[in-house]
């Protein structure tokens, strides 16, 4: 009889397929520190640096998902993310030699291009190496990398924004850019070298939860859509709620920063470096704690595990939101550390639910809708959201702390209602789904 692959090997799979998320974060958000000096070099307003921020990269990453998730589910799935991290390690280069704002705006949504291609086939290799108790805990390792990436784009960005001077630089060939430039440089270039150790790793076969009955057949479009009819309430309902956490956390990732150096009068570094460890320690302590919660619930019985995890973690949230509009922020910052952990909570299971409630062969097509979900609304509108308010509604760049926190509070509230809605329609999609792979099996 054939076996699945040793857990051990499993977790290095994890880890490889980690850093490449790591890496992509980094790539995604290192603009988060870089709003002065960009705004600055091109004469634009909040509002179309929240466009740069993410609408630019979440157009073409959220529609290219659903053809590569589709992709993903017939073909060698570390091919394709190979692939993906060559394409956005190089246009985030090409972000270090864009002379206007189009041309930037245009290098980021190459950016996105490139990283639409990693986590739908990544949920589903990872999905494959883990049995169903382990596998919240496996994604939300893999969801780390969100936050890791995320603290990592913008300590690192503080670092390096000290080592480079103001003055533009000429480069051979190339000519001049501006001096903020060299940063995309040297967090695109080292992207390449993952690419590398991405082909250390094994395509899994595609088998179901708890076999080792090897999957050969696909699914077609006909069938993937009555899939989504059957259960449309759960996808929905899940999708939508990560869609509105996401456009919440978006929204403070991109813009604290900047409010921790307007409103508070905070030096960049100071507050590219607070902020960074802060998403680094406690958002990461969050997605492993939401996701070890998860599979705990699951071991005792709790179906709708998964979706009850991340329902607590965005109602814990939801009461930390307060702590953007203190005028005291040292004691503001331990509720933003609150935020990071109990807002994280979601993301490591709520991957999981997906996997949870779909059949292999239609799993990274579902993975990729659900981040298309979760990147248009959150990630495009998230950080756009706090622009526009803080331009067209309280005309005051100052006040951009209660920008954020409209949108943060928002967001929570969204996320947690949709969880708890989620919870009836979730039991019945798992239920749904045994009866549907023992259909197939007899047919």
């Amino acid at each position: 009889m054939e076996t699945k692959p040793s857990l051990r090997y499993a977790w290095y799979v994890v880890g490889v397929l980690l850093l490449a998320y790591i890496s992509s974060f980094i790539d995604r958000q290192i603009l988060s520190l870089l709003v002065k000096p960009i705004k600055s070099s091109f004469g634009i307003t909040d509002t179309q640096m929240g466009v740069l921020m993410g609408l630019s990269f979440a157009v073409l990453y959220t529609l290219l998902g659903i053809p590569i998730g589709l992709m993903a589910d017939r073909m060698n799935r570390k091919r394709i993310i190979g692939w993906g991290i060559m394409i956005w390690s190089i246009m985030t280069v090409f972000c270090g030699l864009a002379g206007s704002y189009s041309l930037f705006f245009l290098a980021r949504v190459g950016v996105g291009i490139g990283e639409a291609a990693l986590s739908p086939a990544a949920y589903s290799i990872i999905s494959d190496y883990f049995p169903k108790k382990k596998l919240a805990t496996a994604l939300s390792v893999y969801n780390m990398g969100i936050y890791l990436g995320s603290g990592l784009s913008i300590l690192i960005g503080a670092a390096l924004k000290s080592m480079i001077g103001k003055e533009n630089i000429v480069l051979p060939f190339f000519g001049e850019i501006f001096s903020w430039q060299m940063i995309f440089f040297y967090i695109g270039l080292p992207g390449i070298l993952i690419v590398l150790l991405v082909q250390t790793i094994k395509e899994p076969k595609r088998i179901e939860f708890d076999t080792v009955k090897e999957i050969t057949e696909t699914s077609n479009f006909r069938e993937i859509i009555a899939y989504f009819k059957a259960n449309r309430q759960t996808f929905m309902y899940l999708n939508f709620s990560m869609a509105f956490m996401s456009f919440a956390t978006y929204a403070g990732v991109y813009w604290i920063p900047t409010m921790l150096g307007r409103v508070h009068g905070w030096a960049d570094t100071k507050a590219g470096v607070t902020f960074g460890l802060l998403i680094t320690v406690f958002s990461t302590l969050g997605v492993i704690t939401g996701g070890r919660y998860a599979d705990y619930l699951t071991k005792k019985g709790i179906v709708q595990a998964k979706m009850l995890s991340g329902f607590r973690g965005m109602v814990a949230a939801l009461c930390c939101t307060g702590g953007l509009i203190m005028s005291d922020m040292n004691i503001g910052i331990y509720f933003i550390a609150g935020y990071c952990f109990f807002s994280s909570f979601p993301f490591g299971s709520a991957t999981a639910a997906i996997q949870e409630i779909v059949p292999n062969k239609m799993r990274a097509i579902f993975s990729a809708f659900f981040l298309f979900v979760v990147n248009i609304i959150g990630l495009g509108f998230g950080p756009l959201f706090v622009g526009v308010l803080t331009d067209k509604f309280f005309y005051d760049p100052n006040k951009i702390h209660f920008s954020i926190f409209i949108t943060q509070f928002l967001g929570c509230v969204l996320s947690a209602l949709c969880l708890y809605l989620g919870m009836k329609p979730f039991v019945q999609s798992v239920g749904y789904l045994k009866k549907y792979l023992t259909l197939s099996n007899q047919n």
